[in-house]
């Protein structure tokens, strides 16, 4: 009775242990599962932040190309424009263009190009502009080059140092100048000194 006892014990044990052992390893096998998901996952979300960036295409550069020339071209225009007016070159600052976007580009060159358009139209039609013509009739061509007065206005040198220098400096003297520069060269005095330096504006109701 007893060795039949003892005998049930040890089976009982032997079964014990077995369990004990069995969920050990699906324990092992489950934390195993887990962690080579998480690698997984972990590789998966790497490998997609690490994926470069798409190249633009063919036609995106040559229209980024297109739209930088436009706005050299327009911005070129504008500085003509108002030097014209001033009678010397604007301060600028250059602007890079290497980083903008299709629709940045675009909409920069749609800026310049009604500045362009609205300094051409301010430089066509300088203030009082056929009184000036008028003026012009009574004095002397436009490319008059004889001394001591030039230009179709007649500007002495001391004049053209004060309203046109710089065009003095890098043009010559009046008659090197283009006639609505030598308008607005005469606008400039006008504001200061009225149409006194012109005699013959009388002529034209100044």
């Amino acid at each position: 009775m007893r060795r039949s006892i003892l005998a049930c014990g040890l089976l009982l044990a032997f079964a014990g242990l077995a369990t004990a052992a069995a969920a050990a390893a699906g324990s092992a096998t489950g934390q195993a599962t887990t962690t080579s998901s998480t690698l997984t996952t972990t590789t998966a979300t790497t490998t997609s932040t690490a994926v470069p960036r798409k190249r633009p295409s063919r036609w995106e550069v040559r229209e980024a190309r297109t739209w930088r020339r436009d706005i050299r071209r327009f911005r070129a225009d504008t500085r003509h424009w108002v030097t014209v007016m001033l009678g010397r070159p604007p301060a600028s600052v250059s602007r890079s263009l290497a980083t903008r976007s299709l629709r940045g580009l675009r909409e920069l060159a749609r800026r310049w190009q009604h500045r362009a358009r609205r300094a051409w139209w301010r430089a066509k039609h300088p203030p009082a502009l056929g009184a000036w013509l008028c003026i012009h009739r009574y004095e002397g061509s436009w490319s008059d080059s004889g001394a001591p007065y030039w230009g179709g206005l007649q500007m002495d040198l001391s004049f053209q140092r004060s309203y046109g220098g710089w065009l003095l400096r890098h043009k010559g003297t009046a008659q090197n100048w283009s006639p609505l520069e030598q308008i607005w060269a005469a606008v400039r005095a006008s504001r200061v000194r009225g149409f006194s330096p012109w005699p013959t504006a009388r002529y034209c109701g100044m």
